[in-house]
This record gives C-alpha cells, sequence and structure tokens, in this order.
C-alpha cells in the first residue's frame, strides 16, 4: 500500500507524463499574468497562415524561480519554481489554513513542439491543461486557453518592489472574472 505522500508524488510523475501529449484537438489553452494588454513584440503569431513562431527559450522565464511565500485571508500561499535549466521550468503551489493544507497544484512551462512555451498546470493532480504563451515581456508572461472554462488567461510578473504576482482570468457564467495573488521571494 502507498503512503499519502508516495500517491502525491505518483500522481505529480504521471502528470509529467500526460502533459508531453499534443494539445487538444480543440485547441484548448491556459494563461497567467497581470491584467490584459496590448499584444507585446514577443507575441506569439494570432494567424494560423502566419509564419511559424520564433522558438522563444524556457530561460526566458527565469525570474520565476525560487521560493515565494504570501498569505491572504488567513491562507498561507507557497509557490516554488525550479530553474529553467534543460529548457524547463517545474513548479508547485500549495495553500495552507489553519494547519492544513487546502489545495495544490503541479505546474510546468516547456516549450512543444507545435504550440512554443506552455504552461501545464495541474490542480489537485488533475489532467494536464495547457495555456500556451501569447506575450512575454521583461519579467511579464501571458499564457492563453481560449477554449478552457476558467480560466483562460494566467499572467505572472515581478513588480518593480520584487514581488510576484500571478492573475488568473476569463469568463465565468458569462461575465468576466479575476483573481489575482502577490508573493514575495523567501
Amino acid at each position: 500500500m502507498l503512503t499519502r505522500n508516495a500517491c502525491f508524488a505518483l500522481s505529480f510523475l504521471l502528470s509529467l507524463g500526460s502533459a508531453c501529449a499534443p494539445a487538444k484537438a480543440d485547441g484548448a489553452r491556459l494563461s497567467l499574468g497581470q491584467p490584459s494588454r496590448a499584444a507585446h513584440a514577443d507575441a506569439r503569431p494570432t494567424s494560423p497562415n502566419g509564419p511559424p513562431p520564433a522558438p522563444v527559450d524556457a530561460s526566458r522565464l527565469a525570474w520565476l524561480e525560487g521560493h515565494w511565500v504570501g498569505s491572504a485571508d488567513g491562507v498561507e500561499m507557497e509557490e516554488h519554481w525550479t530553474s529553467a535549466m534543460g529548457g524547463a521550468l517545474i513548479g508547485m503551489h500549495k495553500d495552507v489554513k489553519d494547519t492544513r493544507m487546502t489545495s495544490f497544484e503541479f505546474l510546468r512551462i516547456e516549450s512543444t513542439p507545435k504550440d512554443g512555451l506552455t504552461y501545464f498546470a495541474s490542480p489537485r493532480s488533475a489532467p494536464v491543461t495547457p495555456f500556451v504563451l501569447i506575450e512575454l515581456a521583461d519579467k511579464r508572461a501571458v499564457f492563453e486557453n481560449k477554449a478552457h472554462d476558467f480560466p483562460q488567461r494566467i499572467l505572472y510578473w515581478v513588480d518593480q518592489a520584487g514581488a510576484l504576482h500571478a492573475r488568473i482570468e476569463g469568463t465565468r457564467r458569462g461575465s468576466p472574472q479575476s483573481e489575482e495573488w502577490t508573493w514575495t521571494k523567501k
């Protein structure tokens, strides 16, 4: 019989393998970052007949690396991101309230042949959902999956004080919704 920790580890490893599968035929995508704004010069082409996108190296997201912590409404949050060594960043997020873990998520950012740099999210070991990079600026990244229920966009950015922000946004029950978190480096 596997222990609870062994089950979490096994679920995480299995999610890594499934995330390498090609994107769904419906083109679902996920995104991260701050509120939407006009496309940046590094944005991926939107036309399906346009030139193939120039590959974006995962090292451009090296600013995510580290152990980030924060709290809001009695919830203590941790987000860890590895280096971009090997062409990918691996992340995990955990929420704790009243000394009990209330939520967790496994994350990965790596390049795929079809979509380029992609953010793979697996909340609570759910099947992986891909969000494709649509905008990249200095210490800011926006990923998108218009076919996903919620969120459709994920944004990450570091502000001038060095805090890491994450924002999810999209439409839920027909109205625009968003959530935002701020963490500092530990």
